[in-house]
């Protein structure tokens, strides 16, 4: 008997699908190089640390996963889950999201060369997600020169005009 386990590891080394192959510099696992600055208008500055997973099992979508950790006392902050699709033919793309706050997210935006600059289209929240809540979530994610991959996040809440939230760096590990 076949453990299930397995076969999701053999189907993590199926092709990549020719319709997300424009973002195969993406695929794998990346950890930030240094920690990374949070801050908004309603919080305290903070720094964290993030490992980014981006992976297939050869279907027309990269998945992803993002685990974010406080810098100094290594605390779990924030996870994110979700899928990446691109509209055949074009470079419109969209972030699929669900966040562990409640907070659920379709992010559409532009795919030019190794660079994705997406904004919230759509937000839907559980009826007891923590207030003020968040209104518009802009993301900048570009690979550089040097190897690193960088993203920058923006988000507006309720009473709050959209300012810079996130910024880090990575680096490949895997």
């Amino acid at each position: 008997m076949s453990c299930p386990f397995n076969q999701s590891v053999r189907m993590s080394a199926a092709e990549l699908n020719p319709a997300v192959l424009p973002l195969d510099w993406l695929l794998g696992t990346w950890q930030s190089d240094e920690p990374g600055e949070g801050s908004f208008p309603t919080i305290s500055s903070f720094r964290y640390t993030e490992t980014l997973h981006f992976s297939h099992v050869g279907q027309p979508v990269i998945n992803f996963m993002f685990n974010a950790f406080h810098a100094e006392s290594k605390k779990p902050l924030h996870r994110e889950c979700g899928f990446i699709r691109l509209q055949p033919g074009t470079n419109k793309v969209a972030f699929i999201i669900a966040q562990n706050s409640g907070l659920v997210e379709i992010e559409e935006g532009e795919l030019t060369g190794q660079q994705l600059t997406l904004q919230s289209t759509a937000l839907a929240r559980t009826s007891f997600a923590k207030e003020p809540h968040v209104q518009q979530i802009c993301r900048h994610i570009q690979l550089k020169p040097d190897g690193r991959l960088e993203q920058t996040v923006s988000m507006a809440l309720q009473g709050q005009p959209l300012a810079q939230h996130l910024h880090i760096t990575y680096r490949k590990t895997l």
